[in-house]
């Protein structure tokens, strides 16, 4: 059985002018209930605010928690912080926490959000609020969870603000896959960064992401991996500029589920990105990816 999190929160109103899919969350969680008894349901908890401020400007988490984001930070978020937003946010890091705790005790899990790999110091930004695997990652690590940790970001989307915020941070690499050209303009600099050039195909990305992962994987020695299962390299991803298809996707999940069992490295993953005017098609492509790494783990699960 695959051990996944979620929360009510998850599946916030969708807030006024925002053209993100907010009802995706729910949708995933509706397609893996379907699954019956090949799923264990975990709910989260909110976040303490210490850790989240432990990664974020003080500041910044109570703009936040008190739905009073000032303008210039919710134009860089996409959409308001309403109240609904603000739980959702507080929430989302505790699941992604959770299932890092639950990959520790059985081999993998899985968020049914996350991955909010834009968030800053002292704002969001790209549909990210508070960024849940830099929080999880450090709660982790002080918590001595681990010793050793790895953010490994397969998001089409460059993880800016994961690489930002965990910089310089010990016993904790950041590794990002991601097309070059596309969003953040401006990219941080995690420990290993892979730019693609537009159009990669499922063959191309897959012998990038083995001949820059195994290494970094063997020199680190990770005692975890977060893993930020993005789905918007996919070819027909709006937000995306890379060519992979639903196989190459699926193919990518073994790739990095197989790395991480032949090393003995438990591994949560969360959501990330999947964008497009169909929100069930999204929904499938997150609902594949949890699948095929739960399959890859199911001879390995304690």
């Amino acid at each position: 059985m695959i051990p996944v999190v979620h929360h009510p929160a998850y599946v916030a109103p969708a807030p006024a002018r925002s053209t993100y899919q907010w009802n995706k969350n729910g949708l995933i969680r509706d397609l893996l209930r379907a699954q019956g008894t090949a799923v264990t349901w975990h709910e989260a908890e909110a976040m303490p605010r210490h850790w989240l401020e432990a990664v974020h400007d003080a500041d910044y988490v109570d703009q936040v928690l008190t739905a009073s984001v000032p303008a210039d930070k919710t134009r860089r978020i996409g959409f308001p912080v309403t109240d609904a937003v603000a739980a959702r946010s507080a929430v989302v890091p505790g699941g992604t926490w959770l299932a890092a705790r639950l990959a520790l005790a059985h081999g993998f899990a899985a968020n049914t959000a996350g991955g909010s790999h834009h968030a800053l110091h002292a704002t969001g930004a790209g549909y990210c609020v508070f960024n849940d695997l830099a929080i999880a990652a450090v709660r982790l690590i002080e918590e001595r969870d681990v010793n050793r940790l790895m953010v490994v970001d397969c998001d089409v989307h460059q993880g800016d603000g994961t690489a930002s915020l965990l910089a310089g941070r010990p016993g904790i690499t950041t590794y990002s896959i991601h097309a070059e050209k596309n969003f953040p303009v401006r990219k941080a600099r995690s420990t290993l960064d892979v730019g693609l050039p537009d159009g990669v195909d499922d063959d191309g990305y897959l012998a990038a992401l083995t001949d820059t992962l195994v290494p970094l994987l063997e020199a680190e020695r990770p005692e975890l991996i977060l893993y930020q299962a993005g789905v918007d390299p996919f070819a027909g991803d709006r937000l995306g500029r890379l060519s992979l298809t639903l196989d190459g996707l699926a193919r990518r999940e073994r790739l990095v589920a197989g790395l991480a069992i032949a090393r003995g490295i438990p591994l949560a993953s969360t959501v990330g990105g999947g964008y497009g005017d169909d929100a069930l098609e999204i929904a499938s492509r997150h609902v594949g990816a949890i699948l095929t790494l739960g399959a890859a783990f199911a001879g390995t699960m304690r």
